[in-house]
């Protein structure tokens, strides 16, 4: 998939990015891994106030949108407050009926060149402590575990434990482009 295009998410894109969304909600449902996202989950306003505080990127090809992630410049929640070291990657998600399998990858790539270009060292992420496919997906690409975060607050849910990682994206210099 080389027509891939990655952009900043605009307030057009709401729908798209709530689709995307729960389309992968239903997809995790479907092959058995609960507890992680529920379809109906965030609406727009969800998106629209990452905006106003962070960035949501959407990645695209020829037929329309195919992937999106949040990139947030502070986590609180899950890390504590923090110097202004890291970039924290959030609902990174693909539309599994379109893409190229590695799509993910070179999303979170593009990601992770991102941080780096604002400056900063570390791309740290979460997961869901109990989702082992997702946990052995991140450490594949790079990650290191760095802790785990009990009882986080979830948007429309109970709170949960997650598994916390982080990457340094300064170990190998410029990270690889997206191809």
């Amino acid at each position: 998939m080389n027509d891939l295009r990655i952009r900043p998410a605009s307030e057009a894109d709401l729908s798209e990015l709530v689709r995307l969304r729960d389309d992968a909600a239903r997809w995790m449902l479907a092959r058995g891994i609960t507890g992680q996202w529920r379809p109906g989950e965030l609406d727009e306003d969800h998106f629209r106030r990452v905006m106003a505080r962070g960035e949501v990127w959407l990645a695209e090809g020829d037929g329309g949108a195919l992937g999106a992630w949040e990139l947030w410049w502070e986590d609180e929640d899950a890390w504590g407050p923090q110097p202004p070291v890291a970039g924290y990657v959030h609902r990174l998600m693909v539309d599994r009926r379109v893409v190229e399998p590695g799509t993910g990858q070179r999303l979170l790539r593009a990601a992770e060149r991102r941080v780096a270009e604002a400056g900063r060292a570390w791309v740290r992420l979460d997961c869901l402590a109990g989702n082992a496919r997702l946990n052995a997906y991140y450490r594949a690409a790079g990650y290191r575990v760095a802790g785990r975060k009990e009882g986080k607050p979830q948007p429309g849910g109970a709170p949960k434990s997650f598994t916390l990682l982080e990457k340094d994206v300064r170990v190998t210099g410029r990270v690889p482009a997206a191809r």
